[in-house]
C-alpha cells in the first residue's frame, strides 16, 4: 500500500469515528432519561492515534539541541492527549544526521529536527532560515518569519521537497569558534581547515579557509585528530558540552556566521497535511513555544559556562583583530550577491530578507542596540 493511501485512509477512518453518535440519548444518562424507543450506548472511542518517527541531527539528549528535540516531542504529545506520539532518534540511531532531509522528504521518517543550512546542497535558499553572514539576530529572524513573509517563502521552498517546517529552536548569537592558532590577519585563515556549514562556511573559503560541514557527532574526534584544525559550534553551554577546550585554546568572539541561529522541526508534508486543523494548529504552538523557550535557555546557560571555560579550562578568550572582522563583512557580501543568483526563489528569498533586515536595523539602531550601548557606557 502507499504511503499516500495508508495516510488518507486512516484520516477517513479516523474522522468517521470521531462523528459517530448515538441518536436521541446521550451515552452516560440513565435510561429514563432517554427518548422514548432509544437506549444508552456505550461512549464512542476515538482511536485514531498516530505514532510518528523524528530524526535528528544532533546527539541523543545533547543539552539545548537534543534535548529540544525531546521537549517538541513531548509537548506535541502532552497537547494532544496521547492522539500524536513522536520516537526521537538521534543522529546515527535511524539514519545518519546529514540524511535527515531526505528521509523525511520520502518518507521514510516523518519530521526532523536539525539546522536548515545543513540542506543548502539542495538549495542554498535553505540557508536564510537558519543563519546569514552579518544577517539578523534571534529577534530580527523571528519577526521577518512571523510577520516579514518570511515563513510564505520557506514554505514555497520545503513544499519542492515535499516538507512543511517550523522554528522550533535558537541559539542567539554563536561565537566565532575554536582555533588552534592565534588569528591576527586575515592571512593566518588561509589554508586554515575549518568546520562551518551554511553561508559562514562560503565566507571562509573566500578568504582561503578550507571550509567543511560536519554533524556535532563528529567534531571533537576532527579536531582531535587534526582533520580540522578549527571550529565553531554554538556558543559556551553547548562548546562546553561538546569539551573542545580539551583540544584546543582560542576561542573567539563574535560570531560573524550565525547572530541567531534558528533551528527547525519539519515535517513530511503528506504527514502534516493528513492531520487534522486542530492538530496543526497544536504542532505550530508548540514549535513557537519551543522556540523562545530554548534562546531564554541559551542565554541563560552561555554566561556560566563561557566562565567555567575559562576559569576552570584555561581557555584564552580573543576577540578577532577589526581588520579581520572587515574582511568577513566584505567577503559575506560578495556571498550573498552570488546566492541571490542561485535560483528564482533564491532571490525572493535573499530580497525578502534583505528589506526586513535593513528595516530591522534602522528601529534595532533606536531601540536595543542604544539601550545596550548607553548600559554598557555607564557600567560601573
Amino acid at each position: 500500500m502507499k504511503r499516500r493511501d495508508f495516510l488518507t485512509g486512516a484520516a477517513v477512518t479516523g474522522a468517521a469515528a470521531a462523528t459517530l453518535a448515538v441518536a436521541g440519548c446521550d451515552s452516560g444518562q440513565n435510561t429514563a432519561d432517554c427518548a422514548p424507543g432509544t437506549e444508552p450506548a456505550s461512549p464512542a472511542i476515538v482511536t485514531n492515534k498516530r505514532k510518528l518517527k523524528m530524526v535528528t541531527t544532533w546527539q541523543k539528549n545533547f543539552p539545548g539541541l537534543g534535548t529540544s528535540a525531546e521537549r517538541v516531542a513531548k509537548r506535541i504529545e502532552d497537547a494532544t492527549d496521547g492522539q500524536i506520539s513522536i520516537k526521537v532518534y538521534a543522529a546515527g540511531e535511524l539514519v545518519p544526521a546529514f540524511e535527515c532531509f531526505d528521509a523525511v522528504s520520502n518518507g521514510t521518517a516523518d519530521c526532523y529536527n536539525g539546522a536548515e543550512y545543513y540542506w543548502q546542497g539542495k538549495s542554498v535558499g535553505f540557508s536564510f532560515f537558519t543563519a546569514v553572514p552579518f544577517g539578523m539576530t534571534a529577534n530580527e529572524l523571528t519577526a521577518w518569519i512571523y510577520h516579514g513573509g518570511g515563513q510564505e517563502l520557506w514554505d514555497e521552498l520545503s513544499a519542492r521537497f515535499n516538507l512543511k517546517g517550523f522554528l522550533s529552536a535558537n541559539t542567539g548569537v554563536q561565537m566565532g569558534g575554536w582555533f588552534n592558532k592565534q588569528i591576527t590577519s586575515l592571512e593566518d585563515l588561509k589554508g586554515l581547515k575549518i568546520r562551518m556549514p551554511g553561508l559562514g562556511g562560503e565566507v571562509m573559503r573566500r578568504l582561503g579557509a578550507a571550509a567543511v560541514s560536519l554533524p556535532g557527532p563528529d567534531i571533537y574526534q576532527a579536531l582531535q585528530t587534526g582533520a580540522i584544525n578549527a571550529t565553531e559550534w554554538v556558543g559556551p553551554w553547548n562548546d562546553l558540552a561538546q569539551g573542545f577546550y580539551k583540544v584546543t585554546k582560542y576561542y573567539y568572539w563574535p560570531g560573524f556566521h550565525e547572530p541567531g541561529a534558528a533551528l527547525a522541526t519539519v515535517f513530511n508534508k503528506d504527514v502534516y497535511e493528513s492531520l487534522t486543523k486542530g492538530q496543526k494548529q497544536i504542532i505550530q504552538t508548540v514549535c513557537h513555544t519551543e522556540h523562545d523557550y530554548t534562546l531564554a535557555e541559551f542565554n541563560q546557560k552561555n554566561a556560566g559556562a563561557l566562565d567555567t571555560l575559562i576559569k576552570d579550562h584555561g581557555v584564552v578568550l580573543e576577540k578577532f583583530p577589526a581588520d579581520v572582522f572587515a574582511g568577513m563583512r566584505e567577503a559575506s557580501a560578495a556571498v550573498l550577491a552570488d546566492v541571490s543568483q542561485e535560483s528564482e526563489i533564491a532571490g525572493r528569498i535573499y530580497s525578502s530578507f534583505k528589506e526586513n533586515l535593513e528595516n530591522s536595523i534602522r528601529w534595532t539602531r533606536i531601540s536595543e542596540e542604544a539601550y545596550v550601548n548607553m548600559r554598557t557606557a555607564n557600567a560601573g
